[in-house]
């Protein structure tokens, strides 16, 4: 983690912790990882959304495999409690039942996947990134290049591969529900009306509502998520500092507390932030679903 002869400063342990574990189109690791590269991919994020999809698909599929008719235990009531707030909400914007048997299931899996990601941020900063660094060093590499992100929405492009992916969703819609025509004509007509001279403009426009709402999308859940594992990374620096000079009177016991008070804090009122976030993600997509079924 830390240049060769001394241990980390403050900057270098929160750039080292924002660096991902990237590789090229060919598969080959990258030593110096860069933020924003469109020719690398970041692997850790991949691995950590898939694993933690492939979990979240096996809960849900565990919850209906015991699903009873008689009284429901914790885990039946907890999965059918969240399966039915989102199936009221579908309701209240998807009016098309038939659209609404792929939507509303789809909704939940998205709901329950991004809280499954978004609580990787409640893990300590260190635990995995640390056993990575141990691993990668054992296989006789530099552990200051053993990068690891654990959290897969802080990530921008997982953020908006999901909110590119309803987009997506949004043109299938547009097209099973208006036809290819009707989309068409849609598309030139709206906002502004059905005249000729002002096709150019309602496309240009309709082009830009589709960016915004998708870059927005995926911008919302990415800025939220950033910013905690930011706090996180704040709050264990003054745990390090304690732990490397506990002295009351140079106020390594206060950072110490300071520590763990506001870890604490920080903690209980993140659990909110990730379910809400994962909740406004979701609603989101049932309403841009939504709204593609909608005529103007």
């Amino acid at each position: 983690m830390a240049a060769e002869g001394h241990a980390p400063n403050a900057g270098e342990y929160i750039q080292h912790h924002l660096q991902h574990m990237q590789v090229n189109f060919s598969g080959q690791a990258v030593k110096q990882a860069s933020i924003v590269d469109f020719s690398l991919f970041n692997l850790d994020s991949l691995i950590y959304s898939v694993i933690l999809g492939v979990i979240g698909c096996f809960i849900l599929w565990r919850a209906a495999r015991k699903a009873t008719s008689g009284v429901p235990g914790r885990f039946q009531a907890a999965v059918e409690i969240i399966a039915e707030m989102v199936e009221n909400q579908a309701k209240g914007v998807i009016h098309n039942a038939a659209s609404r048997k792929v939507i509303s299931p789809l909704a939940l899996t998205v709901f329950v996947w991004i809280f499954l990601m978004n609580f990787m941020d409640m893990l300590p900063v260190d635990l995995l990134p640390s056993a990575w660094t141990q691993v990668y060093a054992s296989m006789g590499h530099d552990a200051h290049h053993a990068y690891m992100r654990v959290v897969p929405t802080a990530d921008l492009s997982t953020t908006l591969g999901l909110s590119t992916s309803v987009l997506l969703m949004c043109f299938f819609y547009s097209v099973k529900i208006k036809g290819v025509g009707g989309w068409t004509h849609e598309l030139l007509a709206a906002p502004f009306g059905d005249k000729w001279f002002l096709y150019p403009v309602n496309f240009l426009m309709q082009m830009i509502e589709f960016a915004a709402k998708t870059v927005s999308h995926g911008m919302r859940l990415f800025g939220n998520m950033f910013a905690g594992e930011l706090v996180f990374m704040l709050i264990a620096l003054m745990g390090g500092v304690w732990a490397w000079e506990l002295n009351p009177l140079t106020g390594g016991f206060w950072l110490g507390f300071g520590h763990v008070v506001a870890g604490t804090v920080w903690t209980l009122f993140h659990i909110l932030i990730i379910t809400l976030q994962a909740f406004i993600f979701m609603m989101l997509t049932l309403i841009y679903t939504g709204q593609a079924h909608d005529s103007h």
